[in-house]
């Protein structure tokens, strides 16, 4: 008899935690089957007006990215007639050294260069050199 007055107590105690959690379970429901409350939001205007202000600029720079690349390309097409329109000169000491040495306008023969700057130092042979080969007079 104890025994089954034990269990029945234990039973008891058992239904009783039970119905606590049953009540807890149903006032939690919403937590627990993932059912969201309406959720609302406003947009910020000085958001979207940088926005519009960023989206501006990169159009902006699109165009002009497209407006470099046409000249770009229009240069490319034009660029062997622009060289070759370009003056070529030598600087006047140079001209004036090489015409006492016997070498006048026009394409200078490399030997010919050599043997006329044979009086010159190394230093001064490049730099003359250097001239000539900026304004495309040696061959």
């Amino acid at each position: 008899m104890e025994h089954e007055q034990h269990l029945a107590q234990r039973l008891e105690l058992a239904s009783t935690l039970l119905e606590r959690t049953l009540a807890w379970l149903e006032e939690h429901r919403s937590a627990l089957t993932g059912e969201v409350e309406k959720i609302s939001a406003t947009v910020d205007p000085a958001v979207s007006e940088r926005e519009e202000e960023l989206v501006a600029k990169l159009a902006a720079a699109e165009s002009e990215i497209a407006d470099l690349k046409a000249a770009a390309a229009s240069a490319t097409q034009t660029t062997p007639a622009v060289l070759t329109s370009i003056r070529k000169t030598v600087p006047a000491s140079t001209a004036d050294m090489l015409a006492k040495r016997g070498i006048g306008d026009g394409p200078v023969d490399v030997r010919a260069l050599d043997a006329a700057l044979s009086g010159l130092s190394l230093e001064q042979r490049i730099a003359v050199k250097s001239q000539l080969l900026r304004a495309g007079a040696v061959s």
